[in-house]
């Protein structure tokens, strides 16, 4: 039977504090469930092992940052294995959610109003996925996990501005993006 430090069960704990956040950062890094998990196993192995390596701070920073190098390794991987490869669609649990309601039957109006709440969703996934690493985190973690601007510098290791300016080009390429989809959707009489 192994014993466990307690800065091994400090990080046991902290992992388990911000799995969702971890998983959610790995997913939206990787673009399938798969790859996430397998990435928030590594950083949970990596923390593991450099626990007695923590200074102090921001402890989820801390752990999310490991998730994230965990992730650009896999990315950097996949990119050497198969070329400079386009990240999956990812499509979001609420978007799974509702195209199942769809298919269990029910009233017309609400099963419209589902298929088109899902289709939005997997569209917006779909560009947030496209958008480029260094500009999908900074957003994911702003956006999503909440993060304060200082928090995904400390994070990131880079000036906060660097984050700023990063936050606003993704807004500004997401916004362009679903523009784009927007126009093409009246176009086409959608």
């Amino acid at each position: 039977m192994s014993t466990l430090t307690p800065s091994q069960n400090l990080v046991g704990d902290l992992a388990l504090r911000h799995l969702d956040a971890a998983y959610n950062l790995g997913r939206w890094l990787l673009g399938n469930d798969a790859d996430a998990s397998d990435a928030v196993h590594d950083a949970f192995l990596r923390a593991t092992r450099a626990a007695d390596t923590y200074a102090g701070g921001n402890a989820r920073a801390w752990w999310l940052a490991i998730v994230r190098n965990c992730c650009l390794a896999r990315l950097a991987i996949r990119r050497r294995e198969r070329g400079d490869v386009a990240i999956d669609q990812v499509e979001s649990a609420k978007g799974r959610d509702a195209v199942d309601a769809l298919l269990a039957g029910g009233d017309t109006e609400d099963a419209e109003s589902a298929l088109e709440t899902a289709q939005r969703r997997a569209l917006f996934a779909r560009h947030v996925a496209e958008l480029p690493v260094e500009f999908r985190e900074v957003l994911l973690l702003r956006e999503i996990e909440e993060f304060s601007y200082r928090e995904i510098a400390d994070l990131l290791q880079m000036p906060i501005g660097t984050v700023m300016s990063r936050l606003s080009r993704a807004r500004a390429l997401l916004q362009a993006a679903l523009g784009t989809a927007a126009r093409e959707e009246v176009k086409h009489g959608l």
